[in-house]
Order: C-alpha cells, then sequence, then structure tokens
C-alpha cells in the first residue's frame, strides 16, 4: 500500500534527496526556500549525512564543487538573486564535469525583486546562466510529487552525465502542501563507474580535474566534448506531458506551477466546445523542440503562459520556425496567474483566429 504523506512541495525535495544518497549539503538561507535547509538541517545527519549552512551562496556552491569531486552525492538549493551568486561554480562544475544537484526555487527580480511566484530565471537555467559555452540539465516540476520524482530523477542524471542539475521550481510550487507518495519504486538505467573522482593516487596514475585550458586545442576540443554531451541529452533525455492535443486546435505551451494552472482553463475550455491542448515541458534543457514542432503541423496557434514577460516563448518560436503563429501572456508581477484569465484569453485566440503574433501582458 502507497504511504501518503502531506507536505509542502520544499519537504517533499528534500525527502527526496536523502532518499536518493544525497549526503552533503550546503547552502545559504532565503525565501521561498528555507524549509529546505531546515528539513536536511535535522534529518541529514541522521542518515550519516552532512549538512553546512555556508557563510555565503558563493561558498556553499564551491562547497558543492569539492563534495562532487570526491565522488559524494551532494545539493545545493537556493532562491533566485542567491542562485546568481552561485553562478561562478555551476560553470566550473560544468567544466570539470562534475555531477550535483542545484535547486532553485524560483522568487521575483530583477535584483532583490520579492518573494512571491516567478518563472524569471528560466534563461538562466536553461541557458547555463554562468559564464562560458556551456549547458545544464533543467528540470521543471509541477507537483509536489514532481518536486520529489524529479530530486530522484536530477540525482541519477547529474551522476550519469557528469554534470550539474537544475530543478527550477517556484514559490507556489516550494510551499503548497498536498499528497505525496513516497512508496514509488523509480526505473534507472546503471550509472558509470566513477573513475576520475579525486581520492588519493596512492598505487594508481594521479587524475586532474580541471577547467583551466590554456592550450587553444585543448579548449576547443574540451569545448566540442561538452558539446556532444549536450546533443545527446537532447537524443535521450527529453522528457514532457501532453494533455488533451490529440485533437487540440490551439496548443497551450507552459510549465511547473502555470501548465498545472491552466490545466482548468482547458477543461472549462473543453467544456465550451473549445479544442484545447497543453504541452509542458518538463525538461526545460533539453528543450522538447521536436514535439512542439510536431503539434505545429496539427494546430492552428499555440498560446505560450509564462510568469514572467516572455522567455520560454522564444524555444517554442524556434521550435515552430514560423509553421504556426505563436501568442504569449505574461504576468511577471508576482500574482499568481488566475484560470479565470487563462480561459479569457483562449477565448480570445479563438474568436481572432490565426492572427499575427503578438505579446500579450496581463
Amino acid at each position: 500500500m502507497a504511504k501518503k504523506l502531506f507536505v509542502k512541495g520544499n519537504e517533499a525535495l528534500a525527502r527526496a534527496a536523502i532518499r536518493a544518497g544525497c549526503r552533503f549539503y550546503f547552502g545559504y538561507p532565503i525565501t521561498p526556500q528555507n524549509d529546505i535547509p531546515e528539513y536536511l538541517s535535522a534529518e541529514l545527519p541522521k542518515v550519516g549525512g552532512t549538512f553546512i549552512q555556508a557563510e555565503s551562496e558563493i561558498a556553499s556552491i564551491n562547497m558543492l564543487l569539492g563534495a562532487a569531486a570526491v565522488g559524494a552525492r551532494a545539493m545545493t538549493s537556493s532562491s533566485s538573486p542567491g542562485i546568481s551568486l552561485k553562478q561562478e561554480g555551476i560553470s566550473y562544475m560544468a567544466s570539470c564535469e562534475l555531477p550535483g544537484v542545484i535547486v532553485n526555487v524560483c522568487r521575483t527580480g530583477p535584483g532583490l525583486g520579492g518573494i512571491a511566484a516567478s518563472q524569471g530565471d528560466y534563461f538562466q537555467a536553461t541557458r547555463g546562466g554562468g559564464h562560458g559555452d556551456y549547458r545544464v540539465i533543467a528540470l521543471g516540476p509541477n507537483s509536489a510529487q514532481e518536486m520529489y520524482d524529479l530530486t530522484i530523477l536530477a540525482f541519477h542524471l547529474a551522476d550519469k552525465y557528469r554534470t550539474p542539475v537544475v530543478i527550477l521550481a517556484d514559490s507556489v510550487l516550494g510551499q503548497m502542501q498536498e499528497s505525496l507518495d513516497v512508496t514509488k519504486e523509480y526505473q534507472m538505467d546503471a550509472l558509470p563507474e566513477k573513475d576520475w573522482v579525486l581520492d588519493g593516487c596512492k598505487g594508481r596514475a594521479p587524475r586532474l580535474l580541471k577547467s583551466l585550458y590554456l592550450d587553444g586545442e585543448a579548449s576547443i576540443e574540451h569545448n566540442w566534448k561538452l558539446y556532444r554531451k549536450y546533443q545527446l541529452w537532447k537524443e535521450k533525455e527529453v522528457r514532457f506531458e501532453r494533455v488533451e492535443t490529440e485533437d487540440a486546435e490551439l496548443l497551450i505551451g507552459a510549465y511547473g506551477s502555470v501548465a498545472r494552472i491552466s490545466k482548468t482553463s482547458i477543461r472549462w475550455a473543453r467544456q465550451k466546445g473549445l479544442k484545447v491542448g497543453l504541452l509542458r515541458p518538463i525538461t526545460l534543457f533539453p528543450f522538447p523542440e521536436a514535439e512542439f514542432g510536431r503539434l505545429a503541423e496539427k494546430v492552428r496557434q499555440i498560446l505560450v503562459l509564462e510568469q514572467n514577460t516572455g522567455q520560454m516563448v522564444e524555444d517554442v518560436r524556434l521550435a515552430v520556425n514560423g509553421r504556426v503563429p505563436v501568442e504569449f501572456m505574461g504576468k511577471p508581477t508576482g500574482l499568481v496567474m488566475e484560470p479565470e484569465e487563462i480561459l479569457a484569453k483562449i477565448e480570445s485566440c479563438f474568436q481572432d483566429g490565426a492572427s499575427e503574433a503578438r505579446p500579450t501582458s496581463i
């Protein structure tokens, strides 16, 4: 029998980290993700783990780098401006090919912004975020259950590909309480041996993890090696959810909490005879561009919904490549997008037909 708990999304994520074998956590407090370090500070030592509240976000990401370098499963978490401070370390980890999980429970910005819901960090998560020509795997949960499930997956993918993995949530998902099944079984493929860890070289050749390449040819080859890995993700690791797409005339593209809210609007629209479907990216990078392209051949229009001024919409337009008009509806203020507002926009799209795409802000 499944064991159900009633917990916040942040706690669900923290519980999953322990189950996934995370034994080192390094962080610094910031709202709205503080439930994660609060839970881990109490529970991680009980399983032989180490919890450290570092002196800063910069220190915590470099502690994550160090733990990863010796082969440990480790994690850090923060919210938007804190994640910005971690970007140099994430870039170093990507170049050194070090696995680690970085959680961003996104808040509004720019700057300090506020503690309300936002999806303003999509560009940061999907474009690498730091300096250099690199990417990380970025996962976008939409429930407490997915905060749990995708955390399990994040640690697996980090070790499988020797890469940082970002979980991009928001304050709605982090603070919302709902039912969680912690007895689920997960089928994962076998992981490669960690034959690169720095664990002392007595009796074997020394190993080296580095991000500095002063030789031009070596630098070029290293960057192409990383690029090939990112292309492999696009072939093997794209994940998405489809809802009512079989006969849809209007396709909604949305992720995270906004995609979840939009399901109510889609149900209402269907009751009115409007054929609307949803394509929800679960991997924000690698992005499900092929699936957006496939559905663009079937629908009359795509409506992208985001809790920002328009970020994922750029990836949708690239994937669609002009085959169908793409509308945008954004709400960057920190107030949650309401299903009634989405329904009104859906109705407007059907009234206007497949018109010239134009940004719409509410």
